[in-house]
């Protein structure tokens, strides 16, 4: 099937905020797609070709954040942070936006990570003791409605106790409700339920980040 060609002149913008534009995509005569994106329009993916696809920088991080403390198996921790668009606390992953300072490092993904961890849990990043790898540098959120990605990172950090986790770090409109922290067999519970402890759903990257340490913790 031959493959639909956007160029940056079939783009309109409907729509301007701060993190967010709403784009008319004009994919042929009287034929219209609509997108949100994060990107500016000239950045948007679709125009972008096959080889600047591959090499794309996540709009955010998302981070598996693995504990390991003093005799205990590996655990997962993560947060509640409040939704706007569903109107409710859902279980999630410490995660955020790229920063453009982010990406003047060498380490783009790291960089982002380590900030995201200390503002949305209090932890602090231990170069000597603690690691952090990509899991997936750039998947797509949403492909039907928006070009947004995130790169999924795991930090496993070693830590003596949890008495330093807080969300005094949250900025904007940033809000959160405490903290999970689970072992393999809570994780596998909340993902074979596809619920949190409450019985609400959560997001794909909750899933994913979920399945990934079921996977890879289990004893």
């Amino acid at each position: 099937m031959k493959k639909i060609i956007v160029t940056k002149e079939m783009i309109k913008n409907l729509y301007n905020g701060r993190f967010l534009k709403l784009c008319d995509l004009q994919y042929g005569e009287g034929k219209h797609y609509y997108e949100a994106t994060r990107r500016e329009l000239d950045d948007v993916v679709v125009v972008k070709g096959h080889n600047e696809k591959n090499n794309l920088i996540a709009d955010a991080v998302t981070i598996a954040i693995i504990v390991f403390l003093p005799g205990e198996s590996a655990k997962l921790l993560l947060t509640y942070e409040y939704r706007y668009p569903v109107g409710e606390f859902l279980l999630s992953p410490v995660a955020g936006l790229i920063d453009p300072e982010d990406k003047e490092t060498c380490d783009i993904l790291k960089t982002a990570a380590v900030r995201e961890i200390n503002e949305e849990s209090g932890l602090k990043f231990n170069e000597k003791t603690d690691t952090i790898r990509v899991i997936n540098p750039c998947a797509f959120s949403s492909p039907g409605m928006t070009d947004e990605s995130n790169a999924f990172v795991c930090a496993e950090l070693h830590l003596d106790n949890l008495d330093e986790i807080n969300h005094n770090g949250a900025v904007g409109s940033e809000l959160f409700d405490g903290f999970e922290v689970l072992d393999v067999e809570a994780a596998r519970k909340i993902y074979n339920d596809g619920r949190d402890k409450h019985g609400f759903f959560y997001s794909l990257q909750t899933w994913a980040v979920l399945g990934y340490f079921i996977n890879n913790y289990a004893e």
